[in-house]
């Protein structure tokens, strides 16, 4: 099975879903044209509270259709889109992608620098569901499920249904940690 775009999301406000849409423009160095995380500096509330002036290294939010497939077999109703993400994706293994790689969907460029942070929300939205979402590395440390954070090196416009080419960048690879 080919990589693909399974689905698309955005909203212009600050909440926790996002609504599935038929496709999304991705700006160059922004992220999501009319999402509330769009932007050069970071977009998400606490982030914003500690320190308006940071880089927005979270401009695209991807997750796995295979995790969403995993915790509603588990009884959790969780639909794309429901954790916040800009793309679901299906056939690549976002959380063990080396920092530095490039998902290439058509002419959008995307550059992965680290995990998503699960959030005490995610508890909110469905009771149970964070602790699916913290699993553990073979070396112990904590592994966050909740997807990848991505900055726009190119834009252009994603749809469901688009391939996703995964370039990996030059060796040693960095592993991803939360951003």
């Amino acid at each position: 099975m080919k990589a693909c775009v399974s689905a698309v999301h955005a909203s212009p406000v600050h909440g926790f879903s996002k609504s599935s849409v038929e496709s999304i423009e991705i700006l160059d160095g922004l992220g999501v044209s009319g999402d509330a995380h769009s932007g050069v500096t970071v977009k998400h509330r606490s982030r914003v509270k500690a320190d308006p002036t940071q880089p927005n290294l979270r401009q695209v939010h991807l997750i796995a259709t295979e995790l969403l497939d995993e915790v509603n077999a588990l009884g959790f109703d969780v639909a794309p889109g429901a954790l916040g993400e800009n793309i679901t994706t299906r056939g690549i293994d976002l959380i063990d992608l080396p920092r530095g790689t490039i998902l290439a969907i058509g002419d959008v460029r995307l550059e992965v620098t680290g995990l998503r942070n699960p959030c005490s929300q995610i508890e909110n939205f469905r009771p149970g569901l964070l602790k699916q979402m913290i699993g553990k590395r073979d070396d112990g440390t904590p592994l966050l499920r909740t997807g990848i954070m991505t900055v726009v090196v190119a834009g252009g416009v994603v749809r469901s249904g688009d391939e996703i080419a995964v370039i990996l960048p030059p060796e040693p690879h960095v592993r991803l940690e939360r951003v």
